[in-house]
């Protein structure tokens, strides 16, 4: 089976595919501190609690935008399963051209959703990823990557809210069922909700505006997608597994598996 992991910097999402098909997926805390051993060990953990064990893996592929717990997450793929990971970088067969200034500016995260997008869903496509950061990935009809938005994540919002304004609480980011909020968490909540559902239907209404293509998807993944992209009419396809498969996708493209299989 092959292990896809997407280190982000909030959290880690790791899949276990078995061929094309992903069979279990998990989501962790992204932590700095963390040692490979400890890395290894949750590693086993997970996998035990689904009767698999880490020798089941015949090979791994990484993705991060986190380079200091890249050495854990690698040690402890290497340790514990004996299988030396792919990481995502400058060099690894995407299919996918980088219209970007410096394209070495674009996070791993960022490409691995255009191929999986493209594979998926065709092309030309926006990507909406709700992460830490909220981004938009525009990709041409041709699969190339022209670049896209950068806007602060919902969590970051919500702290930001509560951190820097001495009256406004720590609140929960739900719907609230009113727009018009009756006190000041569910004022701030509204806020949070709508604010992002209206900056996502004016972002891709402008940037389908500026692509000028045709039958352009919209695909909403990231750890909110399933929460916030079914109230937006913008969006076609939601995939909150997105990057995993988009790993799956890259590691055919750059490894032929013995037998064809895994």
């Amino acid at each position: 089976m092959l292990l896809a992991v997407d280190v982000g910097n909030t959290n880690t999402s790791l899949g276990l595919f078995d061929g094309y098909k992903l069979k279990y997926q998990w989501r962790i805390s992204t932590d700095r501190d963390r040692t490979f051993d400890e890395t290894g060990m949750l590693f086993r953990s997970l996998f035990q609690s689904v009767g698999e064990n880490m020798q089941s893996i015949k090979d791994a592929i990484i993705c991060s935008v986190v380079p200091p717990v890249m050495r854990s997450f690698t040690n402890a793929i290497l340790k514990y399963s004996d299988k030396k990971p792919i990481i995502v970088g400058p060099g690894t067969k995407t299919g996918i051209n980088i219209k970007y200034e410096n394209p070495r500016e674009v996070g791993a995260d960022k490409i691995v959703n255009a191929v999986g997008a493209v594979k998926l869903y065709g092309a030309p496509v926006i990507i909406v990823d709700f992460g830490t950061a909220t981004t938009y990935c525009a990709i041409n009809r041709n699969g190339d990557y022209l670049g896209g938005v950068i806007c602060p994540g919902i969590k970051i919002s919500a702290e930001a809210l509560f951190d820097k304004a001495a009256k406004l609480p720590r609140v929960e980011f739900i719907e609230p069922r009113y727009i018009i909020g009756r006190n000041t968490e569910t004022s701030m909540q509204s806020g949070l909700f709508y604010g992002n559902v209206g900056q996502v239907e004016y972002l891709v209404r402008v940037i389908k505006k500026e692509m000028r293509e045709e039958n352009i998807k919209v695909v909403a993944t990231g750890s909110a997608a399933m929460f916030i992209a079914s109230k937006l009419k913008c969006v076609d396809e939601i995939n909150p597994v997105l990057t995993l498969e988009g790993l799956r996708e890259i590691y055919y493209m750059n490894i032929i598996p013995p037998s064809g299989t895994l």
